[in-house]
């Protein structure tokens, strides 16, 4: 299985939660980490923008 995003690639949440809305700087994150994949044997990434540093699984971001 390949990761369809890189190591300091820009991309963004595809639905943004409560906090993310608030903060327009958190809009856009980096790609810190790749992550292996979950159970259920999807990607992960580990993204930041700013201070805010989270895990996400590929489905929920794409391209910014």
């Amino acid at each position: 299985m390949s990761y369809k995003f890189k190591i300091k690639q820009m991309v963004r949440l595809k639905q943004p939660g409560i906090s993310d809305n608030r903060m327009d700087s958190a809009s856009v994150y980096e790609i810190v980490r790749l992550m292996p994949a979950d159970q259920t044997g999807e990607l992960s990434y580990r993204i930041k923008s700013g201070m805010i540093e989270r895990a996400v699984r590929e489905s929920e971001i794409r391209g910014a």
